[in-house]
């Protein structure tokens, strides 16, 4: 397959996806290119325009919208009203250039591996037992100096229905990367997995084949 690829990294919360992209997208050797996802709602005092996000107003979203150049998209109801955030074929993408990645959900993967093609876009699924991620949960929130144990238990069970084995089923994905243990051990394999992904242009890109 002519091109790169685009890596999606998706998790529950506590799952450690956070670090794990940090890692990789530090690696050198992987090279891989960072996406800036796009938010309407108000820039905070410790981000920078451009760097976390793309801050837009929602007329920029809705020229957008109606551009065709919103690739997927979430919207959150807040008490402050509809918060946006989405990934937009910008031309921070170019396939010719390089592989990337990025963080996303089941829901976002489907939109962007149906926007880019299924050999484009590879899904990278980690995995941690219920007992595991609560426990984590718990003692993060635990350091907390106001700790919210009711949004926390509702994270974990939204993220328990988001995830269920029904939707990973759904769009097909079948490799999993585990971080019950040792994080290391986990970022050790997802980049082993890159790096034959890139380097013999396999196209099992829901996981299938040996490597699953």
């Amino acid at each position: 397959m002519a091109g790169g690829r685009i890596f999606l990294l998706m998790g529950k919360s506590t799952s450690g996806k956070d670090t794990v992209y940090k890692n990789l997208i530090a690696d050198k050797a992987l090279s891989l290119k960072k996406v800036v996802p796009y938010t309407t709602r108000p820039i905070r005092s410790n981000e920078t325009d451009g760097a976390e996000y793309f801050f837009k107003t929602e007329k920029e979203y809705l020229d957008m919208k109606e551009d065709g150049r919103i690739i997927e998209e979430r919207t959150y109801h807040t008490r402050y009203g509809e918060w946006r955030y989405y990934t937009a074929d910008d031309g921070q993408i170019d396939l010719h250039a390089g592989n990337y990645l990025m963080i996303g959900t089941l829901e976002s993967f489907r939109y962007i591996r149906d926007y880019f093609g299924k050999e484009t876009v590879i899904p990278l699924l980690i995995d941690v037992d219920a007992r595991i991620r609560l426990e984590r949960a718990m003692k993060r929130e635990e350091r907390q100096e106001h700790p919210r144990y009711d949004e926390m238990c509702r994270r974990f069970l939204a993220d328990e229905e988001d995830f269920s084995e029904k939707n990973i089923r759904s769009v097909g994905i079948e490799k999993r990367f585990y971080n019950n243990a040792i994080l290391k051990d986990c970022i050790n394999e997802i980049k082993s997995y890159i790096t034959g992904m890139i380097g013999t242009g396999r196209e099992d890109s829901a996981g299938f084949g040996s490597l699953g």
